[in-house]
C-alpha cells in the first residue's frame, strides 16, 4: 500500500484506477471486474502486474526506504529527547515548566500542518 501512496502516479491511468479501487475502495476482485466490464482474471494480471511494477519503481528509486529510515530516525530522535527531558527533569526540577512544554512539542500531532504546507507546496 505505501508503495501505492508513493509510485501510483507512475502508472497508467487504468492501472491507477484499478488498483485505486482495490486498496482505497477495499472492492473485491469481482466487484472491480463488474465496475470496469472485464474478467476476474484481468483484474488479478493488472494488480499482479501493478505490484512488481511498483516494486520495481522501489528498487530503483528508492523512496520508500528513504521515508522509513526518515521516519526511524525521527522517531529515534524524539525518543532520546524525551529520555534527555526526563533526567534533566529529574537534576533540575525547577525548569518542571519547560520541560512540560519540550515534552508536548515532542508528543505533538503535526498532521495539520504538513497538510497545510503540502497544499502550499502544490
Amino acid at each position: 500500500m505505501r508503495l501505492w501512496d508513493i509510485y501510483a502516479g507512475l502508472l497508467t491511468p487504468t492501472q491507477r484506477e484499478i488498483t485505486d479501487l482495490y486498496f482505497n475502495k477495499d472492492l473485491t476482485l469481482s466487484e472491480i471486474a463488474e465496475e470496469k466490464n472485464v474478467s476476474r482474471q484481468a483484474v488479478s494480471e493488472c494488480l499482479k502486474t501493478c505490484r512488481n511494477q511498483l516494486e520495481e519503481y522501489e528498487g530503483k528509486l528508492g523512496f520508500l526506504k528513504l521515508l522509513d529510515d526518515a521516519d526511524l530516525q525521527t522517531s529515534l530522535k524524539r525518543a532520546d529527547a524525551g529520555r534527555w527531558a526526563t533526567g534533566f527533569l529529574r537534576a533540575n526540577p525547577q525548569f518542571g515548566r519547560e520541560i512540560a512544554e519540550l515534552e508536548k512539542i515532542l508528543e505533538k500531532d503535526y498532521s495539520a500542518e504538513v497538510a497545510e504546507t503540502s497544499d502550499f507546496i502544490k
